[in-house]
């Protein structure tokens, strides 16, 4: 199998690049490498985006999801894995690219970010004007919203819907093409992604296990270079304090990690402030800063 690469508007760094994160989440953003199979995907950094630190191939920037309430806890989160954002310059910058040739048979692997249905289907129409003389485009998408489910009576009744999955063999023997890009996004533990699998038949036959292979090796050879984002849910703690107290809030900020912003006093001269820390630490420095004020402080 031959495998070539297309790489669409490189950056000075293929090994790593950072990009924005929208107000929300704390990211960690890693962009992976495969040199034994010599692959590159392009990636625009998006200037919507504050580079906050750099750890190793990883870049973290945090920003604040969701406001506490005045007691209790809550459920936490899990961190979502999906794709980092693109920024889109033209229709043909908002896809991360591969290409492999299998037994004269182009089998191009796109993948981007899509967060919907909707979403996803307009990329798919993108990606089929793209390509109309190609013989299927099949993909595969998974969302954690289940909003994004589609409808009973979306247009296309031959896709696999599962939940907030969907496939599609477009055309290919049944469970071919679709299923195993849809393995391959979920195999790289990823969500909100849309991956797109366009073969140019080159007139060879390759049978169900080769169609098998090769759609699953596209889908793999996109997703695998391109770099990812890990969403760590946030907490906003929003306190009053005297004033005596705030040395100490401080540094039980500083030691969970926690970034504070919008101080103020009110009318009795007692400190507001709002401290942002990872989500799964926030009932514990709550727990620290009632001690600390030895009780009197005011979670709003």
């Amino acid at each position: 199998m031959l495998r070539s690469i297309m790489m669409l508007r490189p950056t000075a760094s293929a090994a790593t690049s950072a990009v924005s994160v929208s107000i929300g989440f704390h990211h960690s953003i890693q962009s992976r490498s495969h040199n034994h199979h010599r692959r590159a995907c392009r990636l625009v950094s998006s200037n919507n985006y504050q580079h906050s630190s750099l750890l190793g191939n990883k870049t973290l920037l945090r920003a604040s999801s969701s406001q506490s309430s005045g007691s209790g806890s809550s459920s936490t989160s899990a961190p979502l894995k999906t794709l980092a954002p693109i920024a889109q310059q033209s229709d043909s910058d908002s896809f991360y690219q591969i290409e492999e040739i299998v037994k004269k048979s182009r089998f191009i692997g796109i993948a981007t970010p899509a967060t919907s249905w909707d979403d996803a289907k307009i990329i798919l129409e993108q990606v089929r004007k793209d390509h109309p003389k190609s013989r299927h485009v099949c993909f595969g998408f998974i969302s954690s919203s289940t909003a994004s489910a589609p409808s009973a009576d979306d247009e296309n009744q031959d896709d696999t819907v599962v939940g907030t999955e969907r496939a599609s063999d477009d055309g290919e023997p049944t469970g071919t093409a679709g299923q195993p890009i849809l393995n391959a996004i979920k195999s790289e533990e990823l969500s909100d992604t849309l991956c797109i699998v366009v073969r140019y038949f080159g007139g060879i036959k390759l049978g169900a296990g080769g169609l098998i292979r090769a759609y699953g090796s596209a889908a793999r050879g996109v997703l695998r270079s391109a770099p990812t984002v890990i969403h760590i849910p946030t907490v906003r703690l929003r306190l009053v304090i005297n004033t005596q107290y705030s040395g100490s809030v401080y540094a039980l900020a500083a030691r969970f990690n926690g970034v504070t912003s919008g101080e103020t006093y009110n009318d009795r001269g007692e400190l507001e402030v709002v401290i942002t820390c990872d989500e799964e630490r926030g009932d514990s420095l709550r727990e620290e800063i009632v001690d600390a004020t030895r009780g009197s402080v005011v979670f709003l």
